[in-house]
This record gives C-alpha cells, sequence and structure tokens, in this order.
C-alpha cells in the first residue's frame, strides 16, 4: 500500500520499519523534521529518540546505542556533521554499525562524506537517493550494509528531497544472512563482558591497535567490490552522458529528455553509491561517447571521482556549480531545466571547456 509522505518523514519511517530503535539529534534545517517525526513515532515502537544539547553530545548517544547493538541512527546536515567527525571516525575504527543522514544544503558535502573529515584509514559507505522512494529503499538497505560491515552507512539527502513529498511504498526486507552482533556490549550474561573500542578486542587481538587497522583496511576493498551502485538511462547510442547524483539528478533526467527531443543523442549516469564509487559504470558509459558532462550543486566535487574513473579517456567536463537561492539551501537557478538543456547543448557542440 502506497501511502503520501513527506521525504524527511519518510527516512524516518522507513528506519523505523528497518528495525531503528535508538535515535539521538539536534534540530537544524533542512533536517529537523526527521527529528521532529521520530519524537512521536519512536514512543510507539518502544525506541527512544533523543533531543540532544548539540550534535557532539548526539553523535556519543548513538555510539553507545550501536556498540550494545541496538540500531542506531542521527540525522543532520554537513555543518553538523563537521562537529561530529572525530566519533565518526572512532566509531568506524571499533567497527560499528550506524545510519548517518545528511540533509545537505545543495550538494556541498561530497568531500565530507566521501572522504570524511576524521582520523586514521576509514570509510563509510554512502549512499544517495533521487526519489523519496529511493529514499525509502535506501535507508532499508543503509541498515543492512551496516549490520553487514560492521560500518556506519551514510544517506546523502537534501532540502528538496525532505521537503518532497511522494507516494512510498515500505518493503520489508530479508535479513536473515546477517551474523550475529556476538561483538555487541550487553553485559556479561554469563560470559565475559565484551570491550567495544576503536582500538580493538582485547579477546580478539590483545589489544593490538595496528592489526586492528589493518583487519579493517583489509576490509574496505571486500566492500568496494560488491556494494558499487548505479543507473543509468539512454546511453546506447549517446555521444554525450551526463553525471549526476542525488535530487539534481531528477532534473537532469529531464532535462536530458529534451535533449533528445530536440535530437541530440545524450544519455545519463547516475552513481547511487558514492562510496564505493561505480567506476566501472562510468568508465564503461566513456567507452562509448565523446564526452562527460558533470552536474552537481557544488564547485566540483564528485567531479574528481569521474576523472579518476575514465582515466583520461574522454573530456570531463564540469556543468553544475554553487547554485543557492536566499535561504542557502540550494535551491537555486541552475536547477531550472532550461539552463541544465543549455548547459548540456554547450557540451554536445563543443562550446564547453573541460
Amino acid at each position: 500500500m502506497k501511502v503520501l509522505m513527506e521525504g524527511s518523514h519518510a527516512i524516518a519511517e522507513a528506519a523505523l520499519q528497518a528495525g531503528c530503535r535508538f535515535y539521538a539529534g539536534y534540530p537544524i534545517t533542512p533536517s529537523t523534521e526527521i527529528l521532529e517525526y521520530m519524537s512521536h513515532r519512536m514512543p510507539q515502537v518502544g525506541g527512544v529518540c533523543m533531543n540532544a544539547e548539540s550534535e557532539i553530545e548526539a553523535i556519543n548517544m548513538v555510539w553507545g546505542a550501536a556498540g550494545c547493538g541496538v540500531r542506531a541512527m542521527i540525522a543532520s546536515t554537513g555543518q553538523g556533521i563537521s562537529l561530529m567527525q572525530e566519533s565518526l571516525a572512532e566509531m568506524a575504527n571499533a567497527e560499528l554499525p550506524c545510519v548517518v543522514v545528511n540533509m545537505m544544503r545543495g550538494q556541498g558535502d561530497y568531500f565530507q562524506a566521501t572522504r570524511g573529515g576524521g582520523h586514521g584509514d576509514y570509510r563509510h559507505i554512502v549512499v544517495a537517493p533521487h526519489t523519496v522512494q529511493e529514499a525509502v529503499d535506501l535507508v532499508g538497505l543503509a541498515f543492512h550494509l551496516a549490520d553487514t560491515w560492521r560500518n556506519p552507512v551514510d544517506v546523502l539527502g537534501d532540502f528538496l528531497l525532505g521537503h518532497t513529498s511522494e507516494a512510498v511504498e515500505f518493503h520489508p526486507r530479508d535479513e536473515r544472512d546477517l551474523p550475529p552482533k556476538t561483538w555487541a556490549a550487553t553485559g556479561a550474561r554469563g560470559r565475559r563482558a565484551q570491550n567495544v573500542t576503536p582500538l580493538g578486542s582485547p579477546e580478539k587481538l590483545n589489544l593490538n591497535p595496528g592489526a586492528h587497522h589493518q583487519e579493517i583496511a583489509a576490509k574496505l576493498p571486500r566492500i568496494a567490490a560488491v556494494e558499487k551502485r548505479c543507473e543509468t538511462g539512454l546511453l546506447d547510442d549517446a555521444e554525450v552522458a551526463v553525471v549526476a547524483f542525488g535530487s539534481p539528478a531528477r532534473f537532469v533526467k529531464y532535462a536530458v529528455r529534451i535533449c533528445r527531443e530536440r535530437g541530440m543523442k545524450v544519455g545519463w549516469v547516475r552513481p547511487i553509491s558514492l562510496w564505493p564509487f561505480p567506476d566501472v559504470a562510468l568508465a564503461e558509459a566513456a567507452s562509448r561517447t565523446r564526452a562527460l558532462a558533470v552536474f552537481e550543486q557544488n564547485a566540483g566535487q564528485m567531479i574528481d571521482d569521474v576523472r579518476l574513473a575514465v582515466l583520461g579517456q574522454v573530456p570531463v567536463v564540469p556543468i553544475g556549480g554553487i547554485s543557492h537561492d536566499g535561504s542557502g539551501f540550494g535551491v537555486g537557478p541552475a536547477l531550472e531545466p532550461a539552463a541544465i538543456v543549455a548547459r548540456i547543448t554547450a557540451v554536445y557542440e563543443g562550446k564547453a571547456a573541460a
């Protein structure tokens, strides 16, 4: 059954239906609606929602819940997540699963999500939905991936996604393949107490941080090998492919259809996982086109990953940019379909510089 929901509320409900039973957050636009929804829905399912006094306090509450084996989530925007970076790095180093939702103001947090601002050789798995339904599906997947890999997972949304209402369905996920959380700090209960730290388990490694961090580093290529996700369209005869992620990709797909109606052979590539980045799909697109145009609402962040993926096969041309209205939340003139069509046309006609 479909139900009409605002994006932020749908994300929160998807987390609850995925078994999230602890949420901590601090009000900050455009993620506040997630906290508000959790505040009245979480108690109804027997969980706990905490309106913390700061983002730092909130992420450390999530650390505690995740360390006890509880499915836990936090949401904020880039400024708030900047304050959480030490704890987010330590959670990855402690191999604690959690879900972090970033409702961005534009798309200026790509580097933050895919590179991280913390310490050590950690990575977060990062997924970027472009519709409310996909956000619902990816939130459920995020909890599954977090438990599968014992790693934080970021869901990158934005102001548009959070404030768009769509009819959505919630689908239960078969999770019988998940490993038991034997590592969780749940008290002794007839056995030795567990010790969840970013330095490793004393029982497993005799508290050898170097060996522990080597194990985490060895896990990352395994994640990258199987968790790349991407969507493509109209590439069979495309001469130019437009690369975009998140909410702006909806505008790009519409603009590409307009270009097609005007006789231009244009396709699109939409990375869904931003880490691991779908480099093989981008390389394949480059092998059949003469240029890639990258649309993103920032000064050029994902374009670095696109260039690394194609390794000079074709020109990679930026056609996005920083674009805000007076609110600074990323709803700017660059999203006008006519503006996107004009920029694609310039690449198609060879008038835009790489």
